[in-house]
């Protein structure tokens, strides 16, 4: 019965199987993993992660001393997952995989220099901008010269049947834009244990389903751009998923390991990348409507302060502003899942307003 769902929807199902795979294998690397390099970067990192001292008071007495760089598992078990089973002759995937790599060796020489320093500022931000933004060029032109030419620097608009405008080329700056600000924003997330990995796993769940369909008939019922090697996007999406999972296990309260930059700006670099590739970037900021509050409550109270050296919230990012009206680490984490949750099914909701 479902592999003729699966025939006649024209999905692959050798496809199903390597998500499906993908998943278990980056799951059980990061676990079988896990304490070893905790084990590891607690040896070699001394007092671990330097906590802000402008943060909540209560993250010294609690998160004092635990490692950093704990994005090292994500990367590695999403690496080996997507080289087992994803299609390797696919340019969506090197790019992918690259962008999600160069992320990680920007976040990481940040974490390595806040360590070795102890403080909780690194690489300067014009610096990490520049590359991040270097990065994101290229990213976009190979994507862009990819994708066929009536598609190329289109913005389609969810929620609206056939509704999409041609940027023509201000859709490159605008890719980058999205792109370097995914992974910051997801790098502010990361500011409370499990609240950025639970998030990841919401989205890139998500964009699992859409590149899913993206690469199948299912394009014609629910209208929206088909993207040849769309399927090897959603098994990149689940070896991602898989990874976050497995990271979760031990970053759940009281976490053992921190993601870091590392993690943090890979996860978010790799979000912009296949948002991009399957033409998904309104929908990008549906799914991640925490990353895109987190972001602007900091910009937010940064602009502000400035202006009038006044406030907006009791602290910024936005979570820290909660736990400082009371609430608990847990509770801020849950909501903001429930909520992330909640974001995820209006933004699948667009597959049905959008088809015939």
């Amino acid at each position: 019965m479902l592999p003729s769902l699966f025939n006649f929807f024209h999905i692959n199902i050798s496809f199903v199987f390597c998500t499906f795979f993908a998943f278990f294998t980056s799951l059980a690397a990061a676990l079988l993993c896990g304490g070893k390099l905790i084990s590891f970067l607690k040896k070699h990192q001394g007092k671990g992660q330097p906590i802000r001292r402008d943060g909540p008071q209560s993250h010294l007495a609690t998160k004092q001393g635990t490692p950093t760089m704990g994005g090292l598992l994500i990367i590695g078990s999403t690496l080996l997952s997507t080289l087992l089973w994803c299609r390797l002759d696919n340019p969506f995937v090197w790019t992918a995989l690259t962008v999600f790599i160069v992320y990680a060796l920007i976040g990481f020489a940040d974490d390595f220099v806040k360590i070795k320093k102890q403080s909780s500022s690194a690489v300067s931000g014009p610096m990490r901008l520049l590359l991040e933004f270097s990065t994101a060029f290229a990213a976009v032109l190979v994507i862009s010269f990819n994708t066929p030419e009536t598609e190329r620097f289109i913005l389609n608009i969810p929620y609206f049947q056939n509704l999409a405008f041609n940027l023509c080329w201000f859709y490159i700056p605008f890719a980058m834009f999205v792109l370097v600000g995914t992974a910051n924003s997801v790098n502010l997330s990361d500011g409370l244990d499990g609240l950025a990995g639970g998030l990841c796993v919401i989205a890139l769940s998500v964009f699992m389903i859409f590149a899913a369909v993206c690469d199948s008939s299912l394009t014609e019922i629910f209208s929206i751009s088909p993207v040849k090697g769309g399927a090897d996007i959603a098994v990149i999406c689940a070896a991602a998923v898989g990874g976050c999972v497995g990271f979760l296990w031990f970053n759940a309260p009281p976490a053992k390991i921190f993601m870091g930059d590392t993690g943090s700006l890979a996860l978010g670099g790799l979000l912009g990348t296949i948002a991009l590739t399957i033409r998904q970037e309104i929908i990008l900021a549906v799914v991640g409507g925490i990353f895109v509050m987190e972001a602007l409550s900091d910009i937010i109270q940064v602009f502000w302060y400035r202006r009038t050296g006044r406030r907006v919230f009791l602290m910024a990012p936005i979570h820290h502003h909660f736990e400082q009206l009371g609430w608990k680490e847990t509770t801020v984490v849950l909501r903001f899942w429930i909520i992330g949750l909640i974001l995820a099914l209006v933004g699948l909701l667009s597959l049905f307003m959008t088809g015939e």
